[in-house]
């Protein structure tokens, strides 16, 4: 690509020379002559000092020596122009065309402009979109709905009934549909004797899982259908690596949900929520739009909007952290504490002398 059309596709404007050759995007430590370098963090600046790349990316915030270099592109916000970059220079994965032969389609499924690919199977009425894209492996259960251009990686598993909007992403081993972790215990006042083995009736999962437009969702992730009703994803939220979401849990639109994070039945959550790694939610807790959950933490309890959470139980960020300091000063008040008792021990001791 040539520089000024990258800077225009980040609105940006070239520095230098903008008819440079580029031939991908490096880190400046990796950046080949070619290639245009990275710089927009202030950890990646020292490495511009021994760079080969003649053209560079810098964040405007971000001090940096750049008179060295035949061309410079500033911007504004990294992240931001990192999903652009990372857009124009992508490697698509390999895709075929079609059926594959040794994909098994059911005869009245529906996959007219859909790629299918090999030991993929698709069930009976199920509809997939126009520009999907199966991979290797899939398996697509009965009377599923998918909509158009959507990427699903080898190894996804998608239950019957499921609903999926357009342009998801369902990265490998994904299971969407798996049964509920629903079961009833003995009525109470039941008891077993010593030598039975406690009786879990099994409460079926008869509902669905429906995943919005814009949706992706990362590897080894479950979300398990509903009892009854469905389990929803909304519009363009991002779940990450193992990620377990329980059956009928609602989670709103643009939502962020990072890996190891486990989340109980019956959840509701808003919309822009971000919930950090290793976070676990208790069921039917409900969490408000905009709340942000720090990593680690474990929701028992409902969160209003715009919360930020942090803990085990978790609370409001600001208490949490005042926890943590007055317990980091225990043992030094413990240890006047004891000195005060000694004092006060031998001045009672000195009065009744």
């Amino acid at each position: 690509m040539i520089l000024r059309d990258i800077a225009a596709a980040l609105s940006a404007s070239v520095e230098g020379d903008g008819g440079i050759d580029i031939a991908d995007i490096a880190g400046p430590a990796h950046a080949s002559r070619s290639d245009l370098a990275l710089a927009m963090t202030r950890e990646s600046v020292p490495a511009l000092a021994n760079t080969k790349a003649r053209a560079v990316v810098v964040a405007v915030k971000v001090a940096a020596a750049v008179d060295g270099f035949d061309a410079v592109v500033k911007v504004e916000h990294p992240r931001q122009a990192l999903a652009v970059l990372t857009r124009l220079f992508e490697r698509p994965v390999h895709r075929g065309t079609g059926i594959h032969p040794s994909a098994v389609v059911a005869p009245d499924a529906q996959v007219d402009g859909a790629s299918i690919g090999p030991l993929s199977v698709v069930g009976p009425r199920t509809r997939i979109g126009a520009g999907t894209v199966v991979l290797a492996h899939v398996s697509v259960g009965a009377d599923v709905e998918i909509g158009r251009d959507c990427l699903f990686h080898p190894g996804a598993r998608i239950g019957d009934r499921v609903v999926i909007g357009d342009r998801v992403i369902l990265q490998h081993n994904v299971s969407l549909g798996a049964d509920g972790f629903s079961y009833a215990a003995p009525a109470p006042g039941e008891r077993s004797t010593d030598d039975e083995v406690r009786s879990l009736a099994r409460i079926n999962s008869l509902g669905t899982v429906i995943i919005g437009d814009d949706v992706e969702v990362g590897a080894n992730s479950a979300i398990d259908r509903a009892t009854l009703a469905a389990t929803r994803i909304g519009r363009n939220t991002k779940i990450d690596n193992l990620v377990q979401i329980g059956h009928n849990a609602e989670i709103g639109e643009n939502c962020l949900i990072c890996g190891m994070t486990g989340i109980s039945g019956s959840v509701q959550i808003g919309d822009r929520v971000v919930l950090a790694g290793g976070v676990g939610v208790a069921d039917h807790v409900t969490i408000g739009p905009d709340a942000m959950i720090a990593a680690g933490s474990g929701v028992v309890s409902d969160v209003p909007a715009k919360a930020e959470m942090f803990g085990y139980p978790a609370f409001p960020r600001k208490r949490a952290f005042e926890q943590i300091k007055y317990l980091a000063r225990a043992r030094a008040l413990f240890t006047e504490f004891g000195e005060l008792k000694k004092r006060i021990a031998a001045l009672e001791q000195a009065k009744q002398a």
